[in-house]
This record gives C-alpha cells, structure tokens and sequence, in this order.
C-alpha cells in the first residue's frame, strides 16, 4: 500500500518565518517558537501526508551544541514527540508519525561516525521521543557502520524501523553510499527481519533510479522500498554543513516531482516524500499516488 511522507520541513521553517538560522537551524524554531513546528506539520498534513516526520533532526551537539544536547536534549525531543503527536492525534485521516533519528555527527560526515559516542546520543532519541511515534526512520545514513548501530540500539523498540541511506550524488550502474561503500553491500549488511522498509533520501532525483534498481531484488521479509529526494541545486554538496544555505532548484516543480515519483514507483517504491526543499506543493501532488 502506498505511503506518503511529507516533505522538507526545515527549509518549510524558514520559508515561513519561523526562527530558523546557523547553527541551530530547523530546532531553532522548536527551541524559540514550537507552535511554528506544530503548524509545518499540519500542512503536510492536509497536504495529504500519511506519514510526518519529528522536527528532531537538529538536536543533535553539532547543531544545538554538547552543553545544550545533554541538558535540554530530552525536553526538546519530548517537546518535538509531542508536536507531531498532536496533529496525528486530532487528524481525521490515519496519520503516522516518524521519529526522525538523525546523522548524530552531521549530516554527509560519514568518516566522523565513532560508534562509541554515537550510542549515547541515539539512546537519548530513543528514551524520548518514540514514546510519541508510530515508527522510527533514521535518516541520511551514510555508512554501513552507521546503519549497523542504528540497527543494534533499536532493536528492541516495539515500533517499525526504516533506514533510509543517503548516496553519492553521481551517475553510475553500481551505486554507493556517502562513504564509497556500494548500496548492495550496505543491504547485504542489514538485519532485514528487523528493519521494515529501506529508503533513499537527500539526493537528487536523478540519483534515485539505480540506487531503486539495485536494492529492489535484494529486499527479502517483505520489507518496502522508499524514496525522497531534496530540492537542492547540483553544488549542494561541496558546501560544508553550517556554512550556508544551499539554493533550490527552480525546475523541480511538483509536476516534474510528481513524474520521478511515478517512475519511482514502476520501480517497486511503496514510500514516497521529500527531504529538503520539498515543499508542500509537492506533496500535495503526491496524492495522485494513491
């Protein structure tokens, strides 16, 4: 049955006007002005999203900072819970919430991964917020060392887990993984009795086909397949985290969004959203999916 995920609610934020700035960005507007997180979400929502996704992506040490993480972490990830958990609540429509569980060390950094001190910090996500989901996604993993602890720290969580990888943004038959490592190896290496659904999220469109092509004949316990793309011109990725907005394409309306979903999901996607600069227009037309 298809799924809809909503789209980039940071980049919604700012575009909105809620607080949104380096080096806190989309928590920034949770810290400062929640009800401005309550309301990106409801307009997923009647967008036509069935499935939205925490504001916890930032409250992480290298955006909010170590000092603040393990002080106000907590509250601000039940406070994020929360939020999502209210739009669900007083929604008509069967509506999941994720629990997004962030690249601890910044998104795209996948040679900063330290097993070791990355527990703690994913504890702490999973001591908080899932309390308030449906199921857990972790997002933008970008190695299999990464993928693999995210597995052992949830495994024992009474919800679904999606993971959802984030690739090099290149051309090529045999797609890889931030970290180099290929997409058939990354699979290979997943418990798939304990993950749900595998994604791909924060590429561009374009990038997604393979990377759909290669792991579909390799999901087994009828784990689903999803994507979703971000809106980011090309040179996204020789910026460095925190150093800057990265700009939108002008050519990805959602007409050309809906396309690529289409084709997506000829390719056996049964999950369908968008990450950063998939904007609620997208999403809404998302809903001829269904």
């Amino acid at each position: 049955m298809m799924k809809i995920l909503d789209g980039g609610i940071g980049i919604y934020l700012r575009e909105s006007g809620a607080p949104f700035e380096q080096p806190e960005w989309s928590a920034l507007a949770l810290i400062e002005e929640p009800d401005s997180v309550r309301r990106a979400h409801l307009a997923f929502a009647e967008a036509g999203a069935g499935v939205i996704t925490t504001n916890s992506y930032a409250l992480v040490p290298f955006h909010i900072g170590e000092t603040r993480f393990l002080e106000e972490g907590p509250r601000l990830l039940k406070l994020a819970g929360k939020l999502a958990a209210e739009v669900r609540n007083e929604s008509k429509n069967n509506l999941l919430v994720a629990a997004s569980i962030p690249p601890v060390f910044g998104s795209y950094e996948p040679d900063k991964f330290k097993p070791d001190e990355a527990i703690p910090s994913l504890n702490m996500f999973k001591e908080n917020l899932i309390e308030f989901t449906d199921l857990v996604l972790a997002e933008t993993v970008s190695s299999i060392t990464e993928a693999k602890v995210i597995q052992d720290v949830f495994s024992d969580i009474n919800q679904p887990l999606w993971i959802s990888f984030s690739l090099e943004d290149k051309h090529m038959t045999e797609p890889k993984l931030r970290s180099g490592e290929l997409v058939t190896d990354a699979i290979r290496s997943l418990d798939l009795s304990n993950c749900q659904a595998l994604l791909f999220n924060c590429n561009q469109p374009e990038i997604m086909e393979q990377a759909l092509i290669t792991a579909a004949p390799l999901l087994t316990n009828n784990a689903e397949l999803g994507v979703y793309a971000n809106g980011f011109k090309p040179d996204y990725n020789d910026k460095k985290a925190n150093s800057g907005h990265s700009e939108l394409r002008e050519d990805l309306t959602p007409d050309q969004y809906l396309k690529f979903a289409r084709y997506w999901k000829s390719l056996g996607a049964t999950i369908i959203g968008g990450c950063c600069g998939i904007g609620v227009a997208h999403i809404a037309r998302l809903r001829e999916l269904l």
